[in-house]
């Protein structure tokens, strides 16, 4: 089971071609009353521009693509968090208004998936 939380956490990188700014980040905190750890994920507004819709699909929704929709924040990058159960590696990936597939910028790794291309992973 997973849970949608609202989380802010933000820090400042250099994007590629880009000035610096305040940029999406993958935030981890585990939780000490249960086997558990609030992931939030960032997507930026810089990876989908002209974005409406952002999800998120992967191993801890089943990969079902209207599950887990992520929300635009005031800078324009798509957030959500997530409570996932910890010990695990989960993959997944974003996809843009049910067209475009894009992995995460900051996943702990990247595999291979059966359609030649790569699923990002989180690791809690």
């Amino acid at each position: 089971m997973i849970k949608q939380l609202k989380n802010n956490t933000k820090s400042s990188i250099t994007l590629k071609g880009k000035e610096k700014r305040e940029a999406p980040q993958n935030n981890k905190r585990y939780l000490k009353s249960r086997p558990s750890c609030k992931v939030t994920f960032r997507f930026p507004k810089d990876a989908a521009e002209n974005a409406h819709r952002v999800m998120i699909v992967g191993d801890f929704n089943k990969w079902d693509t209207e599950a887990t929709q992520l929300k635009r924040t005031q800078n324009g990058d798509f957030s959500v968090t997530l409570e996932l159960e910890k010990g695990r590696e989960y993959r997944f990936r974003y996809l843009i208004d049910k067209v475009k597939w894009e992995n995460d910028w900051h996943a702990d790794k990247y595999v291979p998936n059966s359609f030649g291309s790569d699923d990002s992973v989180v690791i809690v």
